[in-house]
């Protein structure tokens, strides 16, 4: 169909791999790319201290899977059109070679997200993309013909054969409103990927000091059908806590925490691989070893010195006590905070520029063969607007670039 009309909404991510992708499959149509900014590509110039964290090293789509909280299901079959290696291979493909760091995370081996940029510019330019900027989209809707009617701010209509959707998460429900009446259902959004806000925690003196290894624990909520309970590296802030156990924490958990407004309690073993009797049992082995040295400075454990301190402090141990004449009230609190401390989070705060929404268009409403509506023939969906969402670590650009690459081999059938 030579006169074949397609139509990006969205100028990230998975619109442009949709509209490169629907560009090569269908050469003989018109694509254009509409973003409301008046710059694209906005988070991938960001993402990952602006080195854009392209992908994750996880060839295995069975284990890739487990890195999103919501569409772990509908992605594993996705997957099998366009996964990590794809990912690879096309950058490959068009001179960029990825590096992978020790936690998995995949760069540009440039080291810079103007490398993943400027090839998606340079590629969407070759194949005759139009790309407009500073084109928000009014409504979406369709005429007599069944065609679609692409209203902008600027009062021009564009018609449409074929539209993608791929604008990203929205923070609120009323946020979709400009979409077509439609029986698309969505999910409501709530935030993924925040770090929390703990201001009356004794530890806000230490910020900056962090543990690389901590079990970390949601307690206060109803549900218990979601993993609240994550290990890993944990963060002290000037805010109260982060690191990627809070993260993918605050992305397991995203719904619950959002249902009880972000105020919970947090608790925190910080030697993950001790419970209170075997901790118990290796300070009273440590103190019979040491009972002449002071509690404050002697630490058994591999933990930051002033974080032991802390807790020390906390527990109520004066800094000349030794270890030999540490009361049993003291020991017991001592283990406490180890093992079991406690602290009332208040709130959250966004994890650098990294936002994630938990929610979105639901994947039941659409063909998951080519991730276009079941209702409204020739409107598709791709990347974040979709109830999909990765933990960091590259996924939820997989999670781009393989919808938009689905629905860009798609959408001019």
């Amino acid at each position: 169909m030579s006169s074949l009309n397609i139509v990006v909404i969205g100028g990230g991510a998975a619109g442009f791999f949709g509209a490169i992708t629907a560009a090569e499959t269908f050469p003989t149509a018109s694509v254009t790319i509409l973003e409301k900014n008046r710059t694209v590509l906005n988070k991938v110039r960001i993402s990952g201290g602006g080195r854009c964290n392209v992908t994750h090293a996880c060839f295995d789509n069975r284990q890739l899977v487990k890195n999103y909280p919501r569409g772990e299901k509908p992605l594993r079959s996705l997957l099998s059109q366009f996964d990590a290696t794809a990912t690879v291979n096309w950058f490959k493909q068009r001179g960029i070679d990825l590096k992978t760091e020790a936690d998995g995370r995949m760069f540009p081996a440039t080291n810079t997200s103007d490398t993943i940029v400027d090839c998606l510019l340079t590629t969407a330019h070759r194949l005759g993309i139009q790309v407009r900027t500073s084109c928000g989209v009014a409504e979406l809707r369709q005429d007599a013909s069944s065609r679609w009617l692409v209203d902008l701010f600027t009062n021009e209509t564009l018609v449409a054969d074929r539209v993608l959707i791929a604008t990203g998460g929205y923070p609120q429900l009323s946020s979709y409103g400009w979409l077509p009446e439609q029986s698309e259902s969505i999910h409501s959004p709530v935030p993924s990927l925040f770090t929390f806000n703990v201001p009356d925690s004794y530890l806000i003196p230490l910020a900056g000091v962090s543990v690389p290894d901590a079990r970390v624990y949601v307690q206060d909520t109803k549900r218990t059908d979601v993993r609240q309970e994550q290990r890993g590296p944990v963060l002290v802030t000037h805010w109260g806590f982060s690191g990627p156990a809070i993260l993918r924490l605050s992305a397991w958990a995203a719904r619950e925490l959002a249902d009880v407004n972000y105020h919970f309690t947090l608790r925190i073993n910080w030697t993950p691989d001790l419970n209170d009797n075997t901790l118990r049992t290796k300070l009273q082995d440590f103190r019979q070893q040491n009972g002449r040295k002071q509690v404050v400075s002697q630490n058994p454990f591999s933990l930051p010195s002033r974080l032991w301190q802390a807790f020390a402090t906390e527990a109520g141990i004066p800094e000349q006590q030794r270890w030999a004449d540490l009361p049993a009230k003291q020991f017991n609190r001592l283990a406490e905070r180890i093992t079991n401390s406690q602290f009332q989070v208040s709130g959250k705060t966004t994890f650098k520029d990294e936002f994630v929404t938990c929610g979105g268009i639901s994947l039941d409403s659409l063909n998951l063969q080519t991730l276009e509506s079941k209702t409204q023939a020739g409107l598709f969906f791709a990347g974040e607007v979709l109830d999909i969402d990765g933990i960091t670590g590259g996924f939820n650009f997989q999670n781009a670039w393989t919808t938009g690459y689905v629905a860009g081999l798609n959408i001019g059938n």
